[in-house]
């Protein structure tokens, strides 16, 4: 048996197969590819403007990437020429919303659809003067575009004509027409050509929508017709459609189905591919980022032999298991089409050709090294910002393009062009887990008694049950490597616990925050070591009363049976207490009794709130704390860690304590050159002495996913 046919079989065996047939993700750390540059589309208008990164390219000097701007009607400029410092360039304005971009020699070819109504349909292929961005010419091509390449050859450029389907009538069922058809470019005379595509399809054959078009040195266009689920050949020279196949379907194991709050991998799905991006590896095979559409979707990606029309490699669970893994699954998907593979892209770095691989709703591109591509072996995954959709290559620069259209103000998530480069550092990931350890949204740490190098977190009500989890630091990544289910009265149970403190004899306090005055009461919650509640200890009630959604974020404990005290850090003020000033507490477990400091916060940047988000007991009479603002990205200011000393008369009256900065966290959160996450929430010092942070990725739901764990030292 080949070595072609052996990966068929391999393929047909995929989903039922272990992680490990990827790369083991538990033992991924950083890999070749590093982030060297995030920069917001709105850097090109206005921070209020409503701008988006699409689809982008790199200029044929690789100084300059290019991105479709669909809110705007627009293409922007962002200048490489210094890759780690991108600078906003500027944009074009188009009479219509561009949809794909592409560059050929010293033009820039931007599709645009000027359709008045989806019955109606018009398109342009835009050229421009890259240098000038004059318009040279505007070719008509009858119909709405959706994706542009050029041919390595530089004799042909190939757009998809989608003429896509509206989706609020008959639920988005196809056949909708007019049908659509991928027209080519002779770049000698610039005339226009019409290949058709009807009848090629089992589904609405009569209707095909083709959605992503890729060309290899024979100059030939695989297109794939994501809603009729099939993919053609075309050969560009005669225009001639020399092979089309179904793109099938596919039974991926081992998945979670269920959006309920609860990442379980016990599932199956049996769904057609549907793909939307394609990318030729070599002159015969092609990978396909089976995103799915209405009726499909098989959460990954295949890599098809354009000879027979097969699949000789198929990745299964591989991409949601990674997602899991990184802490980048997106659970709300689960009933859907989990991560969404939306795009592909091939590179050659170091002499090692790689595939790249969009995850839309896990927010991460996953690196394969395709040397054998009946056989890719997982690298590393590239954490991006929200909806990564374009992705390119620029092998002359070392760097990959990606482009996140996600735009979120409300949420501090704005659309965005990433930069990696070959060779540079990474840091990500810092935390992964084992086992298929569902995790994400760790809202405190923890020592573990009597262990060096163990920690516990916790993670809060973006997921149920509550979970304690268990990290060992001496790897990196640091390692989830278990995971224990809080339960009440026998039955699992969630709460929002933002707070976790191990006790000295066994078990554990949680600081639970509530909901306000009028919902969910603020809680201390003991557990037995085996996770059970042994009981919940509200606040008194007049803090109760003046406490507001912002309540517990941190928990301390300090002493043992009959001197056991639990300390509760507030997040903001109370009602009617002075404003900058927020309450810590100290419950006195023995005599059930309370009593409270005040702590002085830091100013608010503009338009921000700033709080407590952890408590960390540095010895008998000094804690710490994390004070935070609630801003991402480039508007984040305050990340700080804090330490005071406990006045020696406090026991009565609200005494306000003297603070002292101990490290200013927002560098190390920039170092990553991301998206600045806004939630550090975990604080603690291990049983090594040494000092640990990490971040609440708030469950990838309206927020980057990304999570930083970070080595601070022995600071405190």
């Amino acid at each position: 048996m080949g070595p072609l046919a052996a990966g068929v079989l391999v393929a047909s065996m995929l989903p039922s197969m272990p992680a490990s047939a990827h790369g083991n993700p538990s033992h991924g750390g950083p890999g070749p590819f590093g982030r060297i540059a995030t920069i917001p589309a709105y850097l090109n208008s206005d921070i209020t403007d409503d701008a988006a990164a699409e689809i982008a390219a790199v200029s044929s000097d690789g100084r300059t990437v290019i991105y479709t701007d669909s809110p705007g009607e627009r293409l922007g400029f962002i200048d490489i020429t210094d890759s780690s410092r991108p600078k906003p360039s500027g944009v074009l304005e188009l009479a219509g919303e561009p949809t794909s971009v592409a560059t050929f020699g010293k033009y820039v070819l931007a599709a645009v659809n000027t359709r008045e109504s989806f019955t109606n349909p018009s398109g342009q292929l835009v050229v421009v003067d890259a240098k000038t961005r004059a318009v040279v010419r505007t070719l008509d091509l009858g119909g709405q575009p959706d994706s542009v390449a050029v041919a390595p050859s530089g004799k042909y450029i190939a757009i998809a004509i989608e003429n896509e389907r509206d989706e609020d009538v008959d639920d988005g069922a196809i056949p909708q027409l007019p049908a659509g058809w991928l027209s080519v470019v002779d770049t000698r005379t610039w005339s226009v050509s019409k290949v058709d595509l009807t009848g090629l399809a089992a589904v609405a054959p009569e209707d095909p929508e083709p959605e992503y078009v890729s060309i290899n040195r024979d100059d030939e266009a695989v297109v794939s017709l994501q809603e009729n689920n099939h993919l053609a050949v075309v050969r560009l020279r005669d225009r001639k459609v020399v092979k089309h196949f179904s793109a099938g379907s596919v039974t991926v194991s081992n998945v979670d189905t269920k959006d309920d709050d609860n990442i379980v991998l016990d599932g199956t799905v049996t769904a057609k591919r549907e793909p939307d991006g394609v990318a030729w590896l070599d002159d015969n095979l092609f990978a396909t980022a089976n995103e799915g559409d209405y009726e499909g979707g098989s959460r990954g990606f295949s890599i098809f032999d354009k000879r027979t029309g097969r699949p000789v490699f198929d990745s299964g669970n591989a991409l949601d298991r990674l997602a899991v893994a990184h802490g980048l699954y997106p659970d709300n998907r689960s009933d859907a089409k989990g991560v969404e593979p939306e795009n592909v892209a091939v590179g050659t770095f170091g002499g090692t050709p790689y595939l790249f691989v969009n995850a839309e709703r896990g927010n991460f591109v996953a690196v394969y090294d395709v040397r054998k591509p009946w056989a890719p072996r997982f690298v590393q995954l590239m954490p991006a910002v929200n909806g990564p959709e374009g992705v390119v290559t620029a092998p002359s620069r070392g760097l990959v393009v990606v482009s996140s259209e996600e735009d979120m103000p409300d949420e501090g998530i704005r659309s965005s062009v990433q930069l990696y480069k070959f060779g540079a550092k990474t840091d990500f990931p810092s935390i992964v887990s084992t086992n298929d350890i569902g995790w994400g949204a760790l809202s405190g740490l923890s020592p573990v008694p009597g262990k060096r190098d163990r920690l516990v977190s916790v993670t809060d009500s973006v997921y149920e049950p509550t979970r304690l989890l268990t990290i060992d630091t001496g790897d990196k990544p640091a390692k989830i490597t278990s995971a224990l289910t809080v339960t009440k009265d026998g039955e699992p149970v969630g709460y929002d616990a933002e707070g976790v403190a191990a006790r000295a004899g066994g078990g554990y306090w949680l600081g639970v925050e509530g909901t306000g005055p009028t919902g969910n009461p603020n809680l201390l919650v003991r557990l037995h070591s085996n996770g059970a509640v042994a009981e919940e200890v509200p606040l008194p009630a007049d803090v109760a009363a003046a406490i507001t959604s912002n309540g517990i974020e941190g928990v301390a404990v300090t002493g043992s049976g009959s001197k056991e005290q639990v300390w509760v850090a507030i997040q903001r003020e109370l009602t009617g207490d002075q404003k900058g000033l927020v309450r810590i507490g100290r419950y006195s477990v023995a005599s059930k009794t309370w009593a409270w400091l005040a702590y002085p916060l830091d100013a608010a940047p503009a338009g921000a709130w700033v709080g407590l988000s952890e408590l960390v007991v540095v010895d008998h009479n000094t804690f710490a704390v994390i004070e935070r603002d609630n801003q991402r990205g480039p508007a984040a200011k305050v990340k700080k860690v804090y330490t005071f000393d406990v006045p020696g008369a406090f026991g009565t009256g609200l005494p306000v304590v003297k603070k002292r900065l101990a490290i200013d966290l927002l560098p190390l959160l920039q170092a990553g050159n991301g998206w600045t996450q806004d939630k550090v929430e975990g604080l603690t010092i291990g049983g090594d002495g040494r000092t640990y942070a990490v971040t609440d990725n708030d469950g990838v739901d309206e927020s980057t996913g990304e999570t930083v764990f970070m080595r601070l030292g022995k600071l405190l």
